[in-house]
């Protein structure tokens, strides 16, 4: 009987612990919100796919001598988790060399299932850009498909994450990578 008295009593405080735990700093009940962007995002004119990662952008002019590029990352389909997503934009003169470029990464480290990431680049601008082309790259660890080592001191296989670059011409084009 005094074993049923104490298990009703965890009982009673776990649950009044966790209804604490739920409410708001102003004392509030709010349930645990859904932070997830929906897929594919709205209100993005710009889209490219890669095998593990698909980005969504726009291209923007803040001020005449800059152009912003701002997107969300997304891992759609990879059960993996994509990891350090970088990024470099570069803007491109009519004979073909880079005249400004920015870099950053997407704000998470890692990108799992069916999650998303924000990432941002401020570029200024030389003035005399033909066009901008955008660079990507991340980690994507493939098991079961990766590079394969053995060593003397362990007979199984060791599996590398493969960093892979991807190119996108003319990021801010108006005719081109489009969302349809």
């Amino acid at each position: 009987m005094k074993q049923e008295g104490r298990s009703i009593r965890v009982a009673v405080l776990l649950v009044l612990g966790l209804a604490l735990s739920a409410c708001a700093t102003d004392g509030t009940f709010k349930p645990l919100a859904d932070t997830s962007t929906p897929y594919p995002p709205s209100g993005y004119t710009h889209t490219v796919e890669s095998s593990h990662v698909v980005l969504y952008w726009n291209c923007a002019r803040p001020e005449a001598s800059a152009l912003r590029l701002e997107g969300l990352a997304f891992n759609p389909w990879s059960d993996e988790p994509v990891r350090f997503l970088t990024f470099a934009l570069e803007g491109v003169n009519a004979e073909e060399r880079a005249v400004s470029s920015a870099e950053g990464e997407a704000q998470d480290i890692q990108i799992r299932t069916n999650q998303s990431t924000p990432f941002q680049l401020d570029l200024r601008t030389a003035g005399s850009e033909a066009r901008f082309d955008l660079f990507y790259e991340y980690q994507f660890q493939d098991r079961g498909h990766g590079s394969v080592v053995t060593s003397l001191d362990w007979d199984g296989p060791v599996l590398f994450a493969q960093a892979t670059q991807f190119l996108v011409r003319d990021a801010c084009s108006d005719t081109q990578h489009l969302v349809r």
